[in-house]
């Protein structure tokens, strides 16, 4: 068999404190490598914890919130790449991403060589949150091979609220991603799991997912990791700790060679109005910053 292994870090984050989430990131990424993974996923935007800073009294908190973003030059993503080429191990680092304009939210996904492979940018920001209103949003889904100890892998990623529109893991499978990447942060209740295991079976591909652990102040851990037929492979509780999803890759590549699922029998000439811009109530809404939600402006 040819497995792979994506380790889970479920987290909880040192609030906005870079430095100890980077101590506290490198430490779980340690163990991780110890116990055999190929690769680590962080939670979503690690380096500030998801902490938005939005609930202070301040009158503009936005130029507060853009200075902690950090760029893929900057020591903090500099370090995490430093520490795969010491491991050989690759690893998805999340991070607020410096950008022209707002920042973004983003994932580098950090090949075993200390190399960047992949660097995404979450597409379905969370406009009706304040924090994410201020993000620019990304502008595609990519996917990238990747050299593994099991051979090469095509990895795809999405982050927290893309998972929720079907067209992410949908846009992903289209350019050949076996394995989707997917940093978390909220609440993961059943509705939200039995969500992301139909992105796994619809698709026909693996996805795995981290979340931050409790107590925090809207995730409650249960990082996750679903097969290609939509089958469980690990569940974490709420609390801490490092869990390990193997997928087995030849199984993957046997089922998508004979699946009626994934691209097998669609019929993409009869979904124009998938494309469309046009919204009608009773979907019509205000951001987080009570401006009206204009999809195309960012």
């Amino acid at each position: 068999m040819s497995i792979l292994r994506v380790a889970l870090l479920q987290m909880t984050a040192c609030g906005n404190d870079q430095d100890a989430n980077l101590e506290k990131g490198e430490r779980y990424c340690r163990r991780a490598a110890e116990a055999g993974a190929d690769i680590a996923l962080f939670p979503e935007m690690w380096n500030v914890g998801y902490s938005c800073g939005f609930d202070d009294e301040t009158d503009d908190p936005r130029p507060a919130w853009e200075a902690q973003a950090v760029g893929e030059g900057d020591p903090f993503v500099v370090h995490f790449r430093k520490l795969a080429r010491e491991l050989g191990m690759a690893i998805a680092l999340t991070y607020l991403e410096r950008w022209e304009g707002p920042p973004r939210n983003t994932v580098s996904l950090i090949d075993r060589r200390g190399e960047v492979a992949l660097t995404y940018a979450k597409v379905h920001t969370c406009d009706f949150f304040p924090m994410e209103s201020c993000c620019t949003p990304g502008d595609g889904f990519r996917v990238s091979e990747l050299e593994m100890a099991a051979g090469p892998v095509q990895f795809g990623a999405m982050i927290c609220y893309d998972r929720e529109h079907p067209e992410s893991a949908r846009m992903l499978m289209l350019q050949g991603a076996e394995i989707i990447l997917t940093p978390n942060a909220c609440g993961l209740q059943s509705l939200r799991l039995g969500q992301f295991r139909s992105r796994a079976f619809e698709n026909s591909v693996g996805v795995a997912m981290t979340n931050y652990a409790s107590p925090h102040p809207y995730c409650n851990g249960h990082s996750v990791a679903f097969d290609s037929r939509g089958a469980l492979i690990v569940e974490a509780g709420k609390g801490e700790g490092i869990f390990t999803a193997a997928f087995d890759l030849d199984e993957l590549r046997e089922h998508r060679s004979k699946t009626f699922w994934g691209n097998a029998y669609r019929r993409p000439h009869r979904y124009g109005l998938l494309t469309s811009m046009q919204v009608d109530e009773p979907f019509i809404r205000q951001n987080g910053l009570g401006e009206p939600f204009e999809r195309a402006r960012r």
